[in-house]
């Protein structure tokens, strides 16, 4: 891992789609930087596909997929796609879960958090619960709480992790990469060999590492080095700011990287 300040100009040319983690990503303690959402506008009038990845609700998703200068928004670490229609006032769905599974994957999370509420009584759900579709969030308290609701959950059989904000549980299988690759391939026409190198991403927390694993182009803002001991493979650069202001420096290295003769051949 390097300081993104020491990457080629010409490191981001092949880049044509940004996947970002968007919690302490794009934020910075729970806030959007005008900053960083002037970034977001600017990769997309470049011809830059931008495609928050995240374990947020999908009630909060379904926002940023219909006012966000995104080109759609992979919510709930994987559960669902959202994007805006073509006439840009509605928003389709892609779930993970096939039409005739969604049910019996809803009432398995009813059932799992049940077991949690069982075992580990403390455990309180994160206010945002009411807006989910596909997952089980969780409230963090820096305690080993946290660790014994993630026990719970994969003992009762979900797919769990803990993130900056959420302890967090689902049914499927699925990851932030799986459903990104799924995607990729199905909504864009971009199989996975050829993601690896199209596609740059940022993040800073323990479920983006399979993300950070994949991706030929990522970059951790700053602080992601809090959670470098449990990231089996680290993001190759590293920004100078935390949150948005990180990912803003990511975005300007990768649009310079448009202006170099290799990017104008491509």
């Amino acid at each position: 891992m390097q300081p993104l300040s020491l990457a080629p100009l010409d490191q981001f040319s092949s880049v044509r789609f940004v996947l970002t983690d968007m919690d302490e990503t794009l934020t910075y303690r729970g806030r959007l930087p005008a900053q960083t959402y002037d970034a977001l506008a600017r990769l997309e009038v470049a011809g830059i596909r931008v495609i928050p990845v995240t374990a947020a609700p999908a009630g909060w998703c379904d926002q940023m997929a219909r006012m966000w200068p995104v080109d759609g928004v992979i919510a709930e670490n994987g559960g669902l796609f959202l994007r805006r229609d073509e006439d840009g006032h509605r928003v389709e769905r892609h779930y993970w879960h096939t039409s005739d599974t969604i049910e019996h994957a809803a009432e398995q999370l009813q059932a799992i958090a049940r077991t949690v509420a069982h075992a580990v009584p403390q455990a309180e759900h994160a206010d945002d619960q009411l807006f989910r579709l596909t997952s089980l969030a969780y409230r963090r308290t820096g305690t080993d709480l946290d660790q014994r609701i993630l026990d719970a959950l994969i003992q009762a059989g979900a797919n769990a992790t803990i993130n900056n904000l959420w302890v967090l549980g689902w049914v499927g299988g699925y990851d932030k990469l799986s459903m990104s690759l799924r995607i990729l391939d199905d909504v864009y026409g971009i199989d996975a060999e050829a993601a690896s190198d199209l596609i740059a991403y940022s993040g800073d927390s323990t479920n983006d590492a399979p993300m950070f694993g994949y991706f030929r182009h990522t970059a951790g803002v700053s602080t992601v080095v809090d959670y470098l001991p449990q990231l089996p493979v680290p993001p190759r650069w590293i920004t100078q700011g935390p949150g948005g202001a990180g990912f803003v420096e990511f975005a300007d290295a990768i649009l310079a990287s448009r202006t170099t003769p290799a990017s104008i051949a491509v």
